[in-house]
Parts: C-alpha cells; structure tokens; sequence
C-alpha cells in the first residue's frame, strides 16, 4: 500500500472560537504523520483499509495575540499534555468522487474521543496527496473549561478547520 509523508510545512489547522467581545482566531502549521491508502480508478480504494495518522504540538497552535496564546497553553496544560494526536478508524464514501465520512479517535487534553467528520481527498497534478475537512467541537468534551481573561469570555465550541498535504515515499 502506498505510503505519503505528512509535509509540516505545507500543512495547516485553523482555528476559530468566539468570546463575549471579539472573535478568536489561531492557526497553526507543523503537522506531521503518515497517510497509507490505496487508490482504485475512482478515487480511494476502502476496501484496502486506509491508515492514517496525524499529530500537532500543541505549542503550534497560535492566533497572534500573546495573552490568549499563554492563557490558551496554560487551560490546554501544554506541558503535560504537549500533542493532539488523531487516528482514522473508517472512512466510507460519500458517493461524491472525493468526498469521504471518517471515524476516528482524536486525542487532546489528555482525552481520546471518537469523531466523525466529512473530508474531501484530492490528488493535484504534482503528486501530492491532499486532505481538507472542517468540524465543530466543544472543548468541555475534552475536559476542558473555556478560558476567561479579564473581561473577555470565550465560548466553549470551537470550529476546527485542516489541510494536511502528503507527498509519496519512495
């Protein structure tokens, strides 16, 4: 089965939440994992069992404002728990070419939960493999309590946005 190497680099998270004043925004590239999966004339072969394995440091993670971001490392305990890692488990077809339905654990905060979110994979020109999916999640799934800071509240869901790009190990 073909093997693609996470690209750090050229691979990114967003991040947006909202607080009682302003919306949040972060970001964060340095993605890393690997991508096994098998490709038919259509699109991904299913039945060949795709592995997939994604990881974040933590420490990544930033949206500009030094305040939010130390408050954020501190709520989110950075040391303890340094990585996000996630793990796809299935994926079913959408009956779109590229669209997929995966299930997968996803683990943060010192929490494993399992998920299920929808992805588009696409295969440019160049070579690269390409992953892009967008989610909703509450952190106080995670165990985590939505941050205050002075004045400002932050509410506890946070959409989640990804577009990992692999290129194939040779």
């Amino acid at each position: 089965m073909p093997r693609f190497r996470i690209v750090p680099e050229r691979s990114r998270v967003w991040l947006e939440a909202s607080s009682s004043i302003h919306p949040i925004h972060g970001e964060a590239s340095g993605l890393s994992g690997s991508i096994d999966v098998q490709f038919d004339g259509t699109g991904l072969d299913l039945s060949a069992s795709p592995d997939i394995k994604v990881e974040l440091p933590v420490e990544q993670l930033k949206s500009g404002n030094r305040l939010e971001d130390a408050e954020m490392m501190r709520r989110i305990d950075a040391r303890r728990y340094p990585t996000i890692r996630g793990v796809v488990k299935d994926m079913k077809s959408q009956g779109v070419d590229g669209r997929y339905v995966v299930t997968g654990d996803l683990s943060f905060h010192g929490v494993t939960q399992t998920i299920e979110g929808e992805v588009t994979v696409s295969r440019p020109d160049d070579g690269t493999l390409v992953i892009e999916g967008e989610r909703q999640f509450d952190i106080r799934d995670y165990n985590m309590s939505p941050p205050k800071i002075l004045m400002l509240k932050v509410h506890p869901e946070v959409k989640v946005r990804i577009r990992v790009e692999a290129v194939g190990e040779t």
